[in-house]
């Protein structure tokens, strides 16, 4: 890192407290995402609820909000590495619309499918 002048240790990236990163997860799942988070609110089963909550706050707004990279690279990287992990086929489905939504094209996501299929299979 020194050699490329980064300085350490790297200043925190977050952007969330604890009790700002629900909202904020929430606003920028909903920015992404659109209507499907609010769907999901609504469908979960009321003994699921935390989980939706849980992946507003954290999986959200405590990661998706930093600084550093943008939504656009964030959403593009999540894509990546759900194609690549396997048996997330859902997960993968929403962050296909989250990417369109988010700027990534179509060609954009085939680009990276094709990139990433010697490692994937």
């Amino acid at each position: 890192f020194t050699e490329r002048g980064v300085e350490l240790p790297v200043e925190g990236q977050s952007t969330t407290t604890p009790a700002s990163r629900y909202e904020k997860g929430l606003a920028l799942q909903k920015a992404i995402f659109v209507e499907m988070i609010d769907k999901m609110y609504e469908t979960a089963p009321k003994n699921q609820l935390h989980i939706q909550k849980y992946l507003s706050a954290n999986g959200v707004g405590d990661y998706l909000t930093r600084t550093g990279l943008d939504i656009r690279t964030r959403e593009l990287l999540t894509y990546s590495m759900l194609i690549s992990m396997g048996g997330a086929e859902s997960q993968v489905k929403g962050h296909i619309q989250g990417n369109i939504n988010v700027g990534p094209n179509k060609q954009t996501l085939l680009s990276v499918t094709t990139q990433l299929l010697p490692y994937i299979g």
